[in-house]
């Protein structure tokens, strides 16, 4: 369990953010297109339909961009080479890319085991997707990101905000405040990191969604957590019918997660529920797979399966990871949150 109760710990939130913002390279900010002779009120087109970045600008079809109110082909097709100016989007060496992983911020769980399992702790850059049974642990975790995310670097932190998407009406502020005291930090100024929002349509998270690269441009978010991704999709579309639809607009809803993770750096934090697979036989020990299918499967870059042990215990496997092998650990989950199990 990692204990900060010193005395410059408490002090933590206060590290002037000025001093630490030395990421500004990460990403263009829209602004920079005015430079490169593009009006500035077709800027500010941009910025209403939630595109605040250079990058996030390349990461939309034209089709997309032509689709807002007041913006012409001719004039998406300048904007579009004016930003191709500001950021290259073409080929790049395995080595640039090396140097590019460097920016990576790995945000420890709280859990020693954990964090060793996953190389370090939970990525920003890419989508981390719990699933498991209720009372697996995954809201837990979640909860504790929240206030692990805040930590300077130098103590496996992010050093920066939260954005919380929640489904299922699952977020408990008094819940993060014995967390933030296991960690030795101000619960209030911790709170006040946190942006929540509750959805209830599938809809409202994905405009929540959208929202969010507003906040992020201005700010140093390090963690965005949708708990859960599934759920609505799973009240709003009923039956058969309507499962190609539901997967065309999950995909799209996992397609904006993904570019927000890599347009700002942040983490993505997603639980996710499971479904009985009563076709699965009585040849598999757990008939329970991942709700979501393939396309959420191929969205998350990393996939933890959550399960229950004995009392207290959680049990963390990895599913699927592009650089993690197969392995599983052992977390317990205390009144500050997740922390390594004793035995």
């Amino acid at each position: 369990m990692i204990d900060l109760k010193s005395e410059d710990a408490g002090q933590m939130q206060l590290i002037e953010r000025e001093d630490i913002d030395d990421e500004e390279d990460l990403f263009e900010a829209i602004d920079k297109l005015i430079s490169q002779g593009i009006n500035a009120g077709d800027v500010k087109k941009l910025q209403d339909a939630g595109i605040y970045t250079c990058n996030g600008l390349m990461m939309q079809t034209k089709k997309n961009l032509t689709g807002i109110k007041g913006l012409s082909e001719a004039k998406v097709d300048k904007i579009c080479e004016a930003a191709e100016k500001l950021v290259n989007f073409g080929y790049v060496t395995g080595s640039d890319v090396l140097l590019r992983r460097k920016s990576v911020v790995k945000i420890t769980t709280g859990s020693q085991a954990l964090d060793e399992l996953l190389g370090g702790g939970i990525e920003t850059l890419c989508i981390t997707e719990a699933f498991g049974e209720f009372r697996s642990g995954k809201t837990q975790l979640a909860h504790t990101l929240c206030v692990s995310t805040q930590l300077p670097i130098n103590m496996r932190g992010g050093n920066g905000k939260v954005a919380y998407i929640d489904t299922e009406g699952t977020f408990r502020p008094d819940r993060i405040v014995p967390i933030a005291e296991r960690f030795g930090m101000d619960a209030g100024a911790v709170l006040d990191n946190i942006i929540y929002a509750r959805a209830y349509t599938y809809e409202h998270q994905y405009n929540l969604l959208l929202g969010l690269a507003a906040k992020m441009a201005e700010e140093p978010f390090r963690l965005l957590i949708v708990d859960s991704v599934i759920a609505l999709f799973r009240v709003d579309f009923t039956g058969r019918g309507e499962l190609a639809e539901r997967q065309q607009k999950l995909a799209q809803m996992l397609s904006r997660m993904t570019k927000i993770a890599e347009e700002f750096n942040v983490a993505v934090y997603m639980t996710n529920q499971v479904i009985a697979d009563p076709g699965g036989g009585m040849f598999i020990s757990d008939p329970k797979k991942p709700a979501g299918g393939h396309v959420l499967a191929h969205a998350a870059t990393v996939r933890l399966m959550f399960r229950k042990g004995k009392g207290e215990q959680r049990v963390c496997k990895v599913f699927d990871a592009p650089n993690l092998p197969e392995a599983e650990a052992i977390f317990q989950i205390t009144p500050g949150g997740i922390a390594d199990a004793k035995d």
